[in-house]
């Protein structure tokens, strides 16, 4: 059974060093593109290129049954077959922890704009005056861009 966390935990600390080095360079590259673009754009684009590799895939598998050099296997057979969908347990973990997540941040950003605590909410205010000018100068993508670099080099 894949456990997402131990997978997300390989990648962390660079077991598989080739895994770990295509995952941060897609995900770099990604953020790079999309700085330069929106991302409904690079979303569209990569799914029409993996619709375009999948296409031919797809007419060179029917060519070669039509030529009667293939017994009509459907090259993508075993992932229209796999089975991705949850358990009703699973199901259910996941939701409690999302609501949990965001009952938890409602009650803390309800705790702050309304101040119960004085000294937490002039730290909120000074932090959101701090964030509109890294905003004026920076748009949030470069630092999540820059964020994601000094992690990865932090993990080294």
């Amino acid at each position: 059974m894949w456990r997402p966390l131990s997978a997300v935990v390989d990648l962390v600390y660079w077991r598989k060093l080739r895994r770990t080095g295509v995952v941060f360079t897609g995900l770099v590259m990604s953020l790079a593109s999309l700085f330069q673009l929106s991302a409904i754009t690079v979303i569209s684009h990569i799914c029409l290129g993996v619709m375009a590799v999948t296409f031919t895939l797809r007419l060179y598998y029917k060519l070669l049954e039509l030529l009667r050099w293939n017994p009509g296997v459907h090259p993508f057979e075993s992932s229209l077959n796999h089975d991705s969908s949850l358990t009703d347990r699973e199901t259910v973990r996941l939701v409690e922890e999302v609501v949990l997540m965001i009952a938890f941040a409602l009650t803390e950003i309800k705790r702050l704009i309304f101040i119960e605590s004085v000294i937490d909410s002039i730290k909120f205010v000074l932090l959101l005056y701090l964030l509109t000018y890294v905003g004026v100068f920076t748009s949030g993508l470069t630092l999540v861009i820059t964020g994601e670099l000094f992690y990865s080099k932090r993990v080294f």
